[in-house]
């Protein structure tokens, strides 16, 4: 189980690095794809993982033009 946690970590690790340097604006359709490797496990995944690739999800579909670039000078409350 701890290889299945690991994979998906790294995976959502990725995600979370594409999403933030804006690759979904540039290749959709990669970023789309990797989202539905990481979805496979939707049964495991935490409630927060879920609601990261969904958003992920539409702002792809939706072809979205907002940034999910992170702002450093942004902290979290």
């Amino acid at each position: 189980m701890q290889d299945l946690k690991s994979k998906i970590n790294k995976r959502m690790d990725i995600l979370q690095t594409w999403m933030e340097e804006d690759y979904h604006m540039k290749r959709p359709q990669v970023v789309y794809d990797h989202t539905l490797t990481i979805s496979k496990f939707w049964s495991v995944l935490s409630e927060e993982d879920r609601e990261y690739i969904q958003c992920a999800q539409d702002a792809i579909t939706e072809k979205s033009t907002i940034s999910w670039k992170h702002n450093a000078n942004t902290t979290e409350k």
